[in-house]
């Protein structure tokens, strides 16, 4: 949801076409987050002038833009800072005036690109409106903008540019991850981070002397700063107080003290070279790491309340307040993404690329962790943790989409193998309710981005409450997998369209390899468990079998374009992998897809049956197979024609009907019959795994039904790969 980019490059000359040109990539490679619109700033020929070019619709309309600015191409910068935004509107509809970066005033003194959702942005602006501040876009971002020359105007410019930004952060609530550039503070950026995920990559030409940049801490904290209206410091500010403007004697303002300067000359051991010389660097500002990996392998992953300043060719990182316990460095990273995983190749689409890629990336989920000869599992991540686990009173799973689906699909498997109480929790229900928790429960937090905004409140309320919090993720540095006190990484690489296919069945298999860890000391259980851990070891090959029907989904998706309407049922394991199947479809075919238990079609859904509208029946072999054989008969005996995803060499799904003379169809007869549904044929394997199999086939079906209506399955209509705002 939305994505930030910028680029600094210190005694590295590249022409202001290079520069666009890095900035649009970046861009490029953010758009399966989802957007709406987008644009950028550069600096202009004249000093203290930017370029400000911003679009609605795709990244490639920006581009044409660019080519009719008229923008000397050539000019060559050996210092030079851009900021860029794709933007998925969540105050003000999709325009250009709405689109980031946004300006404080005409001159664009302050620009500012924003993620997340400023919660008193109306409180802000109707003070600034007050003090004769015009606003020019219906956006909450804007604010941000105005207050920087508010607080720059009123201090009469003796503020460095951190200085700055701590005392407008004071002031705002809410979510945000943000870079600002200023005329005022050339060859400069800013970055601060509050629930919103932003890492900074960086390329030097020199090997840096540590690979890690020291956290500076104020000799006082801001708040009590601001707080302190009597303490002697100049110049004075006057603000808002960020306390729902509550403020005293009834005075429309609070006089706050600025902070004196004495940080700004301080020095980033990193980047200090042997022989004293500045070291020539690049900067690559982002909040995805898919935008940086063709850059760099060396990024910083800024924690909540940093402050990230650039200048000089150093990069600086503040914080607001000390609190107990918090780390004085951060560490420099190397990623392990590769080019090639956030391209297409030779596929027309992301998601059926990733579709393709499930059978390897299953395998990369359990490399190194499950040992098939000797059936042992072993997950680093959570090895010092295990015991305490399972002492645990219950266990609960919290998750949003996709992720929870994964949660229901493996609950039956962690009640059976731990004899431990299993919740399942959508985090924004989670939230509503505010449900009470115990020192000795274990909250599992399971998202593919690690960012995702109602899971990490989630979390946080779990920390506040004292329960154990363990995270399951796919992307590295994310807000869980930092928050968390353990996790397993699911190892599925990028994943790019935002209908998520490989995470879900890597997240399957990494909550299987949990319970399997949790259950190790039960001899009762090792049975079962070897039984597990044997289907597991086949279950690549078996992907790969299934991604063989593809031609055939393929013909027969083309029988269901003009459907309006989708009904898909599941039982047992095979529920979860109904409601998943049914989101796929919904989400990027736009088919209202609906996942029912099977056994629920008495209560409600029979009601639906029909011979028009289409019906997905899981069929596959498992101890309640006789319960769906009887579902079946409820559906074919009201003239629905489902499509059945059945074992290979499977029994007879459709029973035999009474003629009218009595007698049975026989069994010629009834194979006749059968003929006329279709029916796909998945491998059998272990019951608790067979959803990863046939979750493939309604992956697929979505995926042809997207593409037969002349979608784009890859950017669904108003969705977002990372939901980053409540």
């Amino acid at each position: 949801m939305c994505g930030i980019f910028g680029y600094v490059n210190y005694l590295v000359e590249k022409s202001r076409g290079e520069i666009v040109d890095t900035l649009l990539t970046g861009l490029d490679r953010l758009e399966y987050r989802g957007y709406d619109s987008s644009g950028f700033a550069v600096d202009a020929d004249k000093r203290n002038e930017n370029y400000v070019i911003r679009e609605v619709g795709k990244v490639s309309e920006l581009r044409k833009l660019v080519q009719e600015a008229h923008m000397d191409m050539s000019k060559r910068f050996s210092t030079h800072v851009g900021i860029a935004h794709n933007r998925w509107a969540t105050h003000g509809q999709p325009s250009r005036t709405n689109a980031h970066p946004h300006r404080s005033d005409p001159g664009a003194e302050f620009l500012v690109v924003h993620n997340g959702n400023i919660t008193n942005y109306r409180e802000l602006k109707s003070l600034l409106e007050s003090k004769g501040y015009a606003f020019e876009t219906e956006t909450d971002t804007e604010c941000i903008a105005k207050l920087a020359k508010y607080v720059y105007d009123t201090n009469k410019g003796r503020l460095d540019f951190t200085e700055l930004l701590k005392l407008i952060l004071v002031e705002i609530e809410g979510s945000y991850g943000i870079l600002v550039k200023s005329s005022h503070y050339p060859g400069e950026v800013i970055a601060a981070r509050n629930g919103s995920p932003l890492l900074v990559g960086i390329k030097s030409e020199r090997k840096l002397k540590v690979d890690f940049v020291d956290v500076e801490f104020p000799d006082i904290n801001v708040e009590a700063v601001a707080d302190n209206v009597t303490h002697e410091f100049n110049p004075r500010l006057v603000l808002p107080r960020g306390n729902g403007l509550g403020l005293p004697d009834g005075s429309n303002s609070l006089m706050v003290p600025g902070l004196n300067n004495d940080l700004r000359h301080s020095q980033s051991r990193a980047f200090i070279s042997d022989d004293g010389m500045p070291i020539p660097t690049e900067f690559f500002l982002a909040s995805d790491l898919a935008a940086v990996v063709e850059q760099t392998k060396k990024v910083i992953f800024l924690e909540d309340d940093d402050i990230a300043h650039i200048y000089d060719g150093g990069l600086h990182i503040h914080r607001v307040r000390r609190e107990e316990g918090m780390s004085s460095i951060r560490s420099i990273q190397t990623i392990e993404m590769e080019l090639q995983q956030i391209r297409k190749g030779n596929f027309d689409h992301f998601m059926l690329k990733e579709i393709f890629e499930q059978p390897e990336s299953i395998v990369n989920t359990m490399r190194g962790r499950v040992n098939f000869e000797n059936r042992t599992v072993k997950l680093g991540g959570l090895s010092n943790y295990i015991s305490a686990i399972r002492r645990s009173r219950r266990i609960v799973m919290i998750a949003c989409g996709t992720s929870y689906h994964s949660c229901l699909a493996t609950r039956d498997l962690f009640e059976e193998l731990t004899d431990i109480p299993i919740s399942v929790e959508i985090a924004s229900y989670f939230l509503d309710r505010r449900p009470p928790l115990f020192r000795d429960d274990t909250c599992i937090f399971v998202s593919q981005s690690g960012e995702t905004a109602d899971t990490i409140l989630a979390l946080k309320y779990c920390i506040e409450r004292g329960a154990m919090c363990v995270g399951v993720v796919n992307a590295v540095g994310s807000g869980i997998s930092r928050q968390t006190l353990c996790g397993v990484h699911i190892n599925a690489g990028p994943e790019i369209g935002v209908a998520s296919t490989k995470a879900y069945t890597s997240q399957y298999i990494t909550l299987v390899m949990i319970a399997l860890s949790l259950s190790e000391d039960r001899l009762s259980k090792q049975s079962r468990r070897n039984e597990i851990i044997d289907g597991l070891g086949k279950i690549s090959a078996q992907l790969q079998e299934v991604l063989g029907l593809n031609d055939r989904i393929q013909a027969v998706s083309e029988t269901l374009v003009d459907k309006l309407k989708m009904l898909i049922l599941g039982r047992g394991y095979q529920y979860a992998t109904a409601l998943e199947g049914a989101l796929k479809i919904k989400e990027i075919s736009y088919i209202l897809a609906e996942g029912i238990l099977t056994g629920e079609l008495k209560h409600g859904p029979l009601a639906l049956v029909d011979a028009d509208i289409p019906i997905i029946m899981i069929a596959t072999k498992d101890k309640l197979f006789d319960k769906i054989i009887n579902g079946i008969g409820q559906v074919t005996a009201r003239s629905g024609k489902p499509i059945f995803i059945a074992s290979q060499n499977g029994p007879t799904l459709v029973e035999g009907k009474k003629k009218e003379n009595g007698s049975v169809e026989t069994k010629a007869e009834l194979q006749s019959a059968e003929t006329s549904y279709v029916r796909f044929e998945v491998p059998e394997t272990v019951d608790c795994l067979q959803g990863l199999l046939n979750i493939v086939i309604l992956q697929i079906f979505g995926y042809w039904l997207a593409v037969k209506k002349g979608y784009n399955p890859d950017h669904p209509r108003n969705l977002a790969k990372a939901v980053t705002t409540e």
